[in-house]
């Protein structure tokens, strides 16, 4: 199959997750987290840069609305899992981000099942491919923040002393976390009032 310039940064972004995956999870040295860092940071514009071009280019496809906000739950799922891997290492030093976080991944993996499948009854029922709106965007951004800075305070915390004391604490990693609950919630709500009238009981 042939595929358009959006449609190959995606799949490059579903093929950095493993790799992200793996690097993080293997070792919790430095080269680690800033390598995992990088890598993250790189998958997150690609996000962006393929929604671009598509726009720009007219090259705006129905497989491309289905693999990018695709590629985007593999990443944001993927790394958060990991930070809840080295968080629950952690505990009980830093037990409220831990406590917060747990929930912010259920909430995550709920939210983003319930919109996959409302995804695939309206394109099954109407057609209609249902593409990210501007609160599901605003989501993934704030998700994006969210993970970007529990990698960063864990690269500046647990190497700079004079930062050690921010181990307990992790404020910026606690504010974007409440922060991407609020969209998560908010744009999965809105995706399930938008479309319901497509949830036909009888069929």
């Amino acid at each position: 199959m042939k595929m358009n310039l959006p449609n190959k940064l995606s799949v490059l972004r579903l093929c950095m997750v493993p790799v992200f995956v793996v690097i993080m999870i293997l070792s919790d040295a430095l080269w680690a987290n800033i390598a995992g860092l990088v890598l993250f940071s790189v998958a997150s514009y690609t996000d962006m840069l393929d929604g671009k071009i598509a726009r720009k280019r007219g090259l705006v496809t129905d497989f491309g609305k289905f693999l990018d906000p695709l590629a985007d739950k593999f990443m944001v799922i993927g790394a958060m899992m990991v930070i809840l891997y080295k968080t629950m290492a952690d505990a009980p030093r830093n037990e409220l981000f831990c406590n917060v976080f747990i929930w912010a991944v259920i909430i995550v993996i709920f939210r983003e099942l319930a919109v996959t499948s409302i995804r695939l009854v309206v394109s099954g029922s109407s057609g209609i491919v249902v593409a990210a709106n501007m609160l599901g965007k605003i989501k993934t951004c704030t998700q994006i923040a969210c993970v970007i800075s529990c990698i960063a305070e864990r690269i500046f915390y647990w190497n700079i002393p004079a930062l050690h004391f921010l181990k307990e604490y992790l404020p910026l990693s606690l504010v974007t976390t409440v922060l991407m609950l609020v969209f998560t919630l908010w744009s999965g709500i809105n995706y399930i009032v938008s479309y319901w009238k497509y949830m036909d009981p009888e069929k």
